[in-house]
């Protein structure tokens, strides 16, 4: 579900408590009552990921006998989805690392090196959140393609990533061949 439908089907709850509690709202206008149903399922939006962040703790401090990253590898970013329980997003000085499960953990591994292109996109809603997809695409022949979803502040995890693939291109002596 998206942060749009999320929020539709909260304010819908909200418009339905207010109906059912029987206090009177004619003294404020229907606008007026609008923004109050927008500005409270924004708010209870933000409060419920927060309670998640309380209930989903990083990787490393809800497994600590999960796999982690060689002592070689440096952590430059952690996160998970806005609303999201079970997903994990990694960024080292070497790769992209997506965790999914709570019981059954699948882990995906993306080199920086072979990301060819990183993009980022919010709507509306979304930059209102300050949250935005980030989608990293191959550069080898499978053009492999890795969407990081409802990311919180984007922009900033996107330059992280961009400035990591930059530096593991240099680290490691790559050359893309649009840059020869």
């Amino acid at each position: 579900m998206g942060i749009e439908q999320a929020h539709a089907k909260i304010s819908a709850a909200i418009w339905q408590a207010l109906a059912q509690s029987g206090i009177d709202l004619s003294t404020i206008s229907r606008e007026q009552q609008g923004v109050l149903v927008s500005t409270i399922a924004d708010n209870l939006l933000v409060t419920v990921d927060e309670l998640m962040d309380e209930l989903d703790p990083p990787a490393e401090a809800a497994a600590p006998d999960a796999p982690t990253p060689p002592t070689d590898e440096q952590q430059l970013w952690s996160g998970r989805p806005f609303l999201s329980v079970g997903v994990r997003y990694e960024v080292t000085d070497d790769r992209v690392v997506v965790r999914r499960g709570l019981l059954n953990i699948t882990q995906e591994n993306y080199e920086l090196i072979r990301i060819q292109d990183i993009d980022f996109t919010q709507n509306v809603g979304e930059r209102m959140a300050n949250i935005g997809d980030i989608t990293l695409r191959g550069g080898d022949a499978s053009g492999h393609l890795l969407t990081l979803t409802n990311v919180h502040r984007p922009e900033e995890v996107h330059n992280i990533i961009r400035r990591a693939v930059a530096a593991a291109r240099e680290r490691h002596r790559v050359i893309l061949r649009d840059q020869i």
